[in-house]
């Protein structure tokens, strides 16, 4: 049975777990694997262009297709600014099916927010999340954009 306890960070070496300069913990991951074993998360935000499966955890969704940006970026800047203030105290996760593309992108939308200059985000989250993360031009032009 997982380890549920609430009061318990991420393990900053578990895998897909991204720590950000302030040294909130962040756990991107692709839905279309399994979960990993481990603590679940106590939120998640999910990308995708279909609604996600129901989880046992509190999550919020944002209507994001598949290697393209949010349909709402409004709805998607509340969704990451509320992901980036759960991480200070929380387990949060965000997720798309493959995680990387959209992931990487919400990644270094919240290294933004965090303090990381936004036209160094992209090799931040490739450095310390995934070197594929942030598939497209169109993606990587977003988080150059992106103000929290």
């Amino acid at each position: 049975m997982p380890d549920d306890v609430t009061d318990r960070p991420w393990d900053r070496a578990a895998p897909g777990v991204m720590r950000l300069p302030s040294g909130r913990l962040v756990r991107g991951r692709g839905l279309s694997r399994p979960l990993p074993e481990g603590p679940r998360p106590t939120f998640a935000l999910y990308l995708l262009g279909v609604e996600p499966p129901a989880v046992d955890w509190p999550a919020r969704w944002v209507r994001w297709p598949d290697l393209w940006l949010p349909l709402d970026r409004d709805d998607a800047r509340s969704a990451l600014r509320e992901l980036w203030e759960r991480a200070a105290t929380e387990r949060v996760e965000v997720a798309c099916r493959g995680g990387r593309g959209r992931t990487g992108t919400a990644l270094a939308c919240l290294a933004v927010l965090d303090g990381v200059p936004s036209e160094r985000a992209v090799a931040y989250v490739r450095h310390h999340y995934n070197p594929h993360a942030v598939e497209c031009p169109w993606q990587r032009h977003h988080v150059r954009r992106f103000q929290g």
